[in-house]
Protein backbone atom coordinates (compact mmCIF):
# COMPACT_ATOMS: atom_id res chain seq x y z
CA UNK A 1 0.00 0.00 0.00
CA UNK A 2 3.19 2.40 0.58
CA UNK A 3 3.52 4.46 -2.54
CA UNK A 4 7.43 4.68 -2.69
CA UNK A 5 8.64 7.83 -2.56
CA UNK A 6 11.56 8.33 -4.82
CA UNK A 7 14.47 10.60 -4.36
CA UNK A 8 16.61 12.63 -6.86
CA UNK A 9 20.38 13.87 -6.70
CA UNK A 10 22.15 16.33 -8.57
CA UNK A 11 23.48 16.16 -11.07
CA UNK A 12 21.75 13.12 -12.43
CA UNK A 13 18.66 11.65 -10.97
CA UNK A 14 18.58 8.29 -9.86
CA UNK A 15 15.28 6.76 -9.46
CA UNK A 16 14.37 4.06 -7.56
CA UNK A 17 11.22 1.74 -8.15
CA UNK A 18 11.03 -1.82 -6.95
CA UNK A 19 14.21 -3.29 -7.76
CA UNK A 20 14.72 -1.25 -10.85
CA UNK A 21 17.12 2.06 -11.43
CA UNK A 22 16.42 4.47 -13.92
CA UNK A 23 18.90 7.70 -14.60
CA UNK A 24 18.03 10.96 -16.02
CA UNK A 25 19.49 14.41 -16.38
CA UNK A 26 18.67 16.81 -13.51
CA UNK A 27 17.57 19.84 -15.78
CA UNK A 28 14.87 17.47 -17.55
CA UNK A 29 13.38 15.26 -15.04
CA UNK A 30 10.29 17.18 -15.11
CA UNK A 31 9.69 16.68 -18.67
CA UNK A 32 10.40 12.95 -18.09
CA UNK A 33 8.07 12.99 -15.15
CA UNK A 34 5.14 14.13 -17.12
CA UNK A 35 5.64 11.61 -19.84
CA UNK A 36 5.98 9.22 -17.40
CA UNK A 37 2.30 10.51 -16.36
CA UNK A 38 0.91 10.15 -19.18
CA UNK A 39 1.63 6.71 -19.44
CA UNK A 40 0.63 6.01 -15.69
CA UNK A 41 -2.90 7.68 -16.37
CA UNK A 42 -4.98 4.64 -17.27
CA UNK A 43 -3.82 2.74 -14.38
CA UNK A 44 -5.09 5.82 -12.23
CA UNK A 45 -1.37 6.55 -11.16
CA UNK A 46 0.23 9.59 -11.16
CA UNK A 47 4.17 10.40 -10.12
CA UNK A 48 4.13 14.17 -8.10
CA UNK A 49 6.40 15.75 -6.75
CA UNK A 50 7.25 17.36 -2.62
CA UNK A 51 9.29 19.03 -0.60
CA UNK A 52 10.33 17.80 2.76
CA UNK A 53 9.79 20.70 5.43
CA UNK A 54 12.76 19.94 7.41
CA UNK A 55 15.10 20.16 4.58
CA UNK A 56 13.92 21.31 1.68
CA UNK A 57 15.05 18.20 -0.16
CA UNK A 58 12.60 17.31 -3.08
CA UNK A 59 11.08 13.72 -2.99
CA UNK A 60 8.59 12.17 -5.73
CA UNK A 61 5.78 9.68 -4.94
CA UNK A 62 3.77 7.21 -6.87
CA UNK A 63 0.42 7.66 -5.89
CA UNK A 64 -2.63 6.22 -6.46
CA UNK A 65 -5.56 8.10 -7.75
CA UNK A 66 -8.14 5.48 -7.81
CA UNK A 67 -8.22 5.95 -3.64
CA UNK A 68 -9.53 8.12 -1.99
CA UNK A 69 -6.97 10.05 0.33
CA UNK A 70 -8.30 8.49 3.77
CA UNK A 71 -9.27 5.07 2.11
CA UNK A 72 -5.37 4.47 1.30
CA UNK A 73 -5.52 3.91 5.06
CA UNK A 74 -8.47 2.13 5.79
CA UNK A 75 -6.55 -1.22 5.51
CA UNK A 76 -3.84 -0.73 7.49
CA UNK A 77 -5.81 1.13 10.42
CA UNK A 78 -9.08 0.96 12.20
CA UNK A 79 -11.59 3.01 12.30
CA UNK A 80 -11.47 4.76 15.37
CA UNK A 81 -7.38 4.63 14.68
CA UNK A 82 -8.29 6.67 11.27
CA UNK A 83 -10.49 9.01 13.51
CA UNK A 84 -7.52 9.77 15.85
CA UNK A 85 -5.48 10.38 12.97
CA UNK A 86 -7.66 13.18 11.14
CA UNK A 87 -8.55 14.67 14.49
CA UNK A 88 -4.58 15.08 15.06
CA UNK A 89 -3.77 16.52 11.77
CA UNK A 90 -6.94 19.07 12.92
CA UNK A 91 -4.59 19.99 15.83
CA UNK A 92 -1.77 20.14 13.12
CA UNK A 93 -2.98 22.20 10.61
CA UNK A 94 -4.85 24.91 12.91
CA UNK A 95 -1.74 25.74 15.05
CA UNK A 96 0.63 28.17 14.88
CA UNK A 97 3.70 26.43 13.76
CA UNK A 98 2.58 22.89 12.19
CA UNK A 99 3.16 20.74 15.09
CA UNK A 100 1.66 19.16 17.77
CA UNK A 101 2.32 17.87 20.98
CA UNK A 102 2.14 14.33 21.77
CA UNK A 103 0.35 15.94 24.94
CA UNK A 104 -2.47 17.25 22.92
CA UNK A 105 -2.59 14.53 20.75
CA UNK A 106 -2.83 11.74 23.98
CA UNK A 107 -5.93 13.62 25.20
CA UNK A 108 -7.73 13.22 22.32
CA UNK A 109 -7.99 9.61 22.71
CA UNK A 110 -10.49 9.61 25.32
CA UNK A 111 -12.51 12.13 22.73
CA UNK A 112 -12.98 10.12 19.99
CA UNK A 113 -16.88 9.28 18.74
CA UNK A 114 -15.80 5.66 17.73
CA UNK A 115 -14.51 3.93 20.10
CA UNK A 116 -12.74 5.78 23.09
CA UNK A 117 -8.70 4.86 23.23
CA UNK A 118 -6.46 4.50 25.99
CA UNK A 119 -3.29 5.99 26.53
CA UNK A 120 -0.87 3.64 25.68
CA UNK A 121 -3.06 2.14 22.71
CA UNK A 122 -2.67 5.66 21.48
CA UNK A 123 0.85 5.77 21.82
CA UNK A 124 1.07 2.74 19.98
CA UNK A 125 -0.97 4.14 17.25
CA UNK A 126 1.41 7.47 16.74
CA UNK A 127 4.37 4.84 16.90
CA UNK A 128 2.56 3.09 13.49
CA UNK A 129 1.62 6.14 11.73
CA UNK A 130 5.47 7.34 12.26
CA UNK A 131 6.89 4.15 10.88
CA UNK A 132 4.38 4.17 8.19
CA UNK A 133 5.71 8.40 7.26
CA UNK A 134 1.98 9.61 8.04
CA UNK A 135 3.59 11.78 10.66
CA UNK A 136 6.77 12.72 11.72
CA UNK A 137 8.21 13.35 15.38
CA UNK A 138 10.67 15.34 17.23
CA UNK A 139 10.90 15.80 21.03
CA UNK A 140 7.27 14.80 21.67
CA UNK A 141 5.97 17.05 18.63
CA UNK A 142 4.19 16.07 15.70
CA UNK A 143 3.67 17.28 12.26
CA UNK A 144 2.69 15.55 8.79
CA UNK A 145 5.32 13.70 6.71
CA UNK A 146 5.99 14.55 3.25
CA UNK A 147 4.30 11.11 2.48
CA UNK A 148 1.24 12.01 3.74
CA UNK A 149 1.26 16.14 2.21
CA UNK A 150 1.79 14.47 -1.18
CA UNK A 151 -0.42 11.88 -0.93
CA UNK A 152 -3.17 13.79 0.73
CA UNK A 153 -3.07 17.35 -0.69
CA UNK A 154 -6.00 17.45 -2.44
CA UNK A 155 -7.98 16.06 1.29
CA UNK A 156 -5.58 18.82 2.91
CA UNK A 157 -6.98 21.48 0.64
CA UNK A 158 -10.43 20.40 0.68
CA UNK A 159 -11.46 20.61 4.26
CA UNK A 160 -8.79 22.98 5.40
CA UNK A 161 -8.85 25.44 2.39
CA UNK A 162 -9.14 28.02 4.81
CA UNK A 163 -6.36 26.92 7.09
CA UNK A 164 -3.61 25.79 4.58
CA UNK A 165 -1.84 27.22 1.39
CA UNK A 166 0.55 26.86 -1.48
CA UNK A 167 4.42 27.70 -1.05
CA UNK A 168 4.67 31.08 -2.77
CA UNK A 169 8.31 29.54 -4.05
CA UNK A 170 7.79 26.11 -4.85
CA UNK A 171 4.26 25.98 -5.04
CA UNK A 172 3.86 22.78 -3.11
CA UNK A 173 1.57 22.30 0.12
CA UNK A 174 2.96 24.48 2.62
CA UNK A 175 2.06 23.19 6.65
CA UNK A 176 4.95 25.03 8.06
CA UNK A 177 5.25 28.36 6.50
CA UNK A 178 5.75 32.07 7.26
CA UNK A 179 3.19 33.97 5.76
CA UNK A 180 3.80 37.81 4.69
CA UNK A 181 1.86 39.93 7.03
CA UNK A 182 0.24 42.00 3.94
CA UNK A 183 -0.86 40.21 1.31
CA UNK A 184 -1.15 36.69 3.04
CA UNK A 185 1.45 34.90 0.73
CA UNK A 186 2.99 31.54 2.01
CA UNK A 187 6.43 29.98 2.19
CA UNK A 188 8.59 27.03 3.35
CA UNK A 189 10.45 28.03 6.12
CA UNK A 190 13.44 26.26 3.83
CA UNK A 191 12.21 28.16 0.69
CA UNK A 192 12.17 31.46 2.73
CA UNK A 193 15.63 30.42 3.66
CA UNK A 194 17.01 30.43 0.25
CA UNK A 195 14.90 33.19 -1.10
CA UNK A 196 16.37 35.90 1.65
CA UNK A 197 19.54 34.11 1.36
CA UNK A 198 21.35 37.00 -0.81
CA UNK A 199 19.12 40.07 0.54
CA UNK A 200 20.17 42.03 3.00
CA UNK A 201 16.89 43.28 3.38
CA UNK A 202 14.33 40.86 3.13
CA UNK A 203 11.06 41.93 0.75
CA UNK A 204 8.05 39.76 0.15
CA UNK A 205 8.31 38.18 -3.41
CA UNK A 206 4.61 39.07 -4.07
CA UNK A 207 3.89 42.60 -2.71
CA UNK A 208 7.68 43.53 -1.86
CA UNK A 209 6.43 44.84 1.75
CA UNK A 210 9.45 44.32 4.41
CA UNK A 211 9.22 40.47 5.19
CA UNK A 212 9.03 40.69 9.49
CA UNK A 213 9.94 37.23 10.05
CA UNK A 214 12.77 35.60 11.02
CA UNK A 215 14.77 34.55 8.21
CA UNK A 216 15.24 30.34 8.71
CA UNK A 217 18.92 29.07 8.55
CA UNK A 218 19.42 26.75 5.79
CA UNK A 219 22.71 25.45 6.08
CA UNK A 220 22.35 22.49 7.98
CA UNK A 221 19.21 20.10 7.70
CA UNK A 222 17.17 19.69 10.67
CA UNK A 223 18.44 16.35 11.71
CA UNK A 224 21.70 17.45 11.92
CA UNK A 225 20.94 20.17 14.67
CA UNK A 226 20.80 19.78 18.37
CA UNK A 227 17.43 19.70 19.63
CA UNK A 228 17.63 23.08 21.46
CA UNK A 229 17.87 24.88 18.22
CA UNK A 230 15.18 22.77 16.54
CA UNK A 231 13.03 23.85 19.40
CA UNK A 232 14.25 27.77 18.99
CA UNK A 233 13.79 27.67 15.08
CA UNK A 234 10.22 26.24 15.87
CA UNK A 235 9.50 29.11 18.53
CA UNK A 236 10.91 31.84 16.29
CA UNK A 237 8.71 30.46 13.07
CA UNK A 238 5.45 29.92 14.74
CA UNK A 239 4.84 33.74 14.52
CA UNK A 240 4.61 33.75 11.03
CA UNK A 241 2.88 30.54 10.29
CA UNK A 242 -0.65 31.61 11.01
CA UNK A 243 -2.73 30.22 7.80
CA UNK A 244 -6.25 32.21 8.46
Amino acid sequence: MWHQMLQWQVPEVRIYYQSMVFYYAHDKLDDFINVVNIHLQPFFMQIRKGMSEDDGRTYYALVNLAETEISKMASDYTENELELFRKTMDVIIISESGFASSTNILNLADQLKTKKMKKKEAEQVLQNLVQDKWLSERDGEYTLHTRCIMEMEQYILSNYQDLVRKCNICHSLAIQSQVCETCGIGMHLPCAGKYFKAQTEPHCPHCNEFWPHEIPEINRPDSQLPSSALRERRRTSSSGTRRR
